[in-house]
């Protein structure tokens, strides 16, 4: 069974908006190394129309360079776009799911029954929200850099209560922590 995995740069005020404006001085091989190894674990992506609209557009061209790797990796993975205004999903391998909130969780539940290893999530503050108020996921991955940015969305913002447990941690040379969490009515039995 597959399980939904929500990987976030966020900074240390909670802002998970525009990390493209604050977080690539942070960026080293240490860190890295631990998205790459986040990404081989990875056998679907899951995303929001938001998300979908920019990578659609970006990472089918992506062809040579540095980008070539992600590119091919992305452009090849199952993809899921969660959408209530999205009429069609033309990027390859890409299956756009929507309907009511019900209807949404049942194809992620069965999404997920037929999935093996990680369905990774990139961003989409929205999305994660609903999918940790729906049950739907199973990790919270963040790596929080140090500085306050300020301004911007943040990743929990007017959201009810809910309890996480550290499951995994790792502190980089460059003062950011990587961060995995797992809501604990996942592992309540």
């Amino acid at each position: 069974m597959g399980r939904i995995v929500s990987n976030f740069f966020i900074s240390l005020d909670g802002v998970v908006e525009a990390p493209d404006q604050w977080h690539f001085p942070y960026f080293d091989d240490e860190m890295g190394a631990a998205i790459g190894r986040g990404v081989e674990k990875a056998t679907a992506f899951l995303m929001g129309r938001r998300l979908y609209d920019q990578w659609a557009q970006y990472w089918p061209n992506q062809t040579g360079g540095d980008d070539a790797g992600f590119a091919s990796f992305i452009n090849a993975v199952p993809k899921y776009v969660l959408s209530g205004t999205l009429t069609e999903a033309t990027w390859q391998n890409t299956t756009l799911i929507s309907g009511d909130t019900d209807q949404v969780a049942a194809r992620l539940r069965e999404v997920k029954e037929q999935t093996e290893g990680e369905i990774n999530m990139s961003g989409s503050a929205t999305t994660a929200r609903w999918l940790l108020a729906q049950g739907l996921l199973d990790e919270l991955r963040l790596m929080v850099h140090p500085i306050a940015v300020g301004h911007g969305q943040r990743l929990f913002e007017d959201t009810p209560t809910h309890r996480l447990r550290l499951v995994g941690h790792e502190t980089f040379k460059s003062g950011v922590l990587d961060l995995i969490y797992a809501p604990e009515a996942q592992d309540q039995g």
